[in-house]
C-alpha cells in the first residue's frame, strides 16, 4: 500500500491539527498477523497486571512489546514510515520510545477512556514525541475510535470534559489505517457499544536525550542488536545508552554507548 504524502501537506496538518492519517497503508496480511500478536502480547501482559494485584481481570492494554520475534518487530524494523517520523523531528535521530497495543474491548473502561495527552512537560513549539496508532481493526465511532481535540496541541492547559466533548473529532479508519500525532494533542479512548474489540497498536517515538518507557537495547541485549539494521539500532537505543562503568565510558567513538548527534 502506498504511504506517500507531499511533506508540505504532512507538516500543514501536523502544525495546524495536529495529526494526520495514511489510511489502509499496511498490506492486510500484515494487518491479520500483528492482530493475532498483539492480542497474543494482551494475554501476556494481562498475566503480568493479575499477578501483581493491578487489575483483577486485565485491562486490555500490553506494554513494550517489542523483542518476540514476530510480526510487530517486522513492522518496526520495516520502517515503512521512517521518513515522516524523522520529518517530525527536524530529521534528527529518534527512537522509540513505547510499544503498547489496546484491545478496545466491548463494553469496558480503562485508563485510556479520560482526557489525557501522552508526555508531561509541556515545551511551547518543541516537537518532543510523536504518537503512531495502526489500526488493526475498523476504527469506527461505535467501535470507540480514538478522539482527538483538533489543535489542541498548542494549548498547555486541559481542556474541561464539556469543552472537550463539544469539539473533539473521532480518529475513525479501514483497518491498516496508519495515525501519526503529536503527543501534546488531548485525546481519549472512545467507547466500544459493539460486541467487537477494535485492536491496535499504538507507539511513541520520541527525541534520543528523553528517557524512553524501556530500556529496549539493555532489555533486548547485544547479540540481538548485532542482527538489526542501522536504522533499526538507532530507533531501538542502541546509539543513546548510559554507560555504567568506566570501562564502557571509555570507548572509541564508533564503539561509544552515546553516538555522537544524539543531541
Amino acid at each position: 500500500m502506498t504511504t506517500e504524502m507531499v511533506m508540505a501537506e504532512y507538516d500543514r496538518q501536523m502544525d495546524e491539527a495536529g495529526w494526520v492519517i495514511f489510511e489502509k497503508a499496511v498490506d492486510d496480511d500484515l494487518v491479520a498477523e500483528m492482530k493475532a500478536d498483539v492480542l497474543k502480547w494482551i494475554d501476556l501482559c494481562e498475566a503480568y497486571q493479575v499477578a501483581r494485584g493491578l487489575s483483577e481481570s486485565g485491562d486490555g492494554t500490553a506494554h513494550q512489546t517489542i523483542g518476540g520475534n514476530d510480526s510487530l518487530d517486522r513492522f518496526y524494523q520495516a520502517h515503512q514510515f521512517h521518513d515522516y517520523i524523522a520529518r517530525y523531528f527536524d530529521d534528527k535521530p529518534y527512537i522509540l520510545c513505547c510499544s503498547t497495543p489496546t484491545a478496545g474491548y466491548a463494553h469496558k473502561r480503562n485508563y485510556l477512556h479520560s482526557v489525557h495527552r501522552d508526555i508531561g512537560t509541556y515545551i511551547p513549539g518543541f516537537k518532543a514525541r510523536l504518537n503512531m496508532i495502526v489500526m488493526l481493526d475498523d476504527f469506527t465511532v461505535e467501535k470507540g475510535a480514538t478522539q482527538i481535540l483538533p489543535g489542541s496541541h498548542h494549548q498547555e492547559q486541559r481542556p474541561s470534559d464539556e469543552a472537550f466533548e463539544a469539539n473533539c473529532v473521532p480518529i475513525t479508519g479501514p483497518a491498516g489505517s496508519v495515525v501519526f500525532f503529536n503527543s501534546y494533542l488531548w485525546h481519549r479512548g472512545g467507547q466500544n457499544t459493539t460486541d467487537d474489540s477494535r485492536v491496535a497498536l499504538t507507539s511513541g517515538f520520541t527525541r534520543p536525550f528523553i528517557k524512553p518507557q524501556m530500556d529496549y537495547a539493555r532489555m533486548l541485549g547485544e547479540e540481538y542488536g548485532r542482527r538489526l539494521s542501522p536504522l533499526s539500532r538507532q530507533v531501538l537505543g542502541y546509539n543513546s545508552r548510559v554507560p555504567v562503568s568506566l570501562e564502557e565510558w571509555y570507548r572509541p567513538d564508533a564503539e561509544r554507548f552515546y553516538q555522537k548527534g544524539q543531541g
